[in-house]
């Protein structure tokens, strides 16, 4: 198997676990706050822009190669067992594509202009002294 053979299996069960998780936060059985953690998680993941744009060197793809991993790690580790191993069967199952999560879009571009803000105000008020 090549290289890029294997990073299409890994990137296919990383899609696999995050309908999983989607589907466990429509779970009674899961606490609350672990829906609180997987939705952020899977919104990040259904988003269409980045926390860290991809054209930064290096930085770009951090998010998409560690914090997304780490956070469906963490999240699976919050959904019980029986409730995580029915919806990897359900996800497993189905056929069904989750949609672009243009809300979460909406949170990092927020986010974004927020330190824009911030960063400008700190440089105006380091410069104006």
């Amino acid at each position: 198997m090549t290289l890029i053979e294997k990073l299409k299996t890994r990137a296919s069960v990383l899609k696999r676990e995050i309908f999983a998780l989607y589907l466990a936060t429509r779970d009674k059985r899961t606490p609350w706050y672990a829906k609180a953690f997987v939705a952020c998680v899977v919104a990040y993941a259904l988003s269409p822009i980045d926390l860290i744009p991809d054209p930064i060197p290096i930085l770009g793809y951090l998010d998409d190669l560690l914090l997304l991993p780490i956070g469906i790690y963490l999240a699976l580790k919050m959904i019980p067992e029986p409730v995580l191993a029915e919806c990897r069967q359900k996800a497993a199952a189905s056929s069904t594509k989750l949609p672009c999560n243009r809300i979460a879009a909406a949170i990092i571009i927020a986010l974004w202009i927020a330190v824009f803000i911030l960063f400008t105000s700190f440089v105006i008020r380091f410069v104006t002294r």
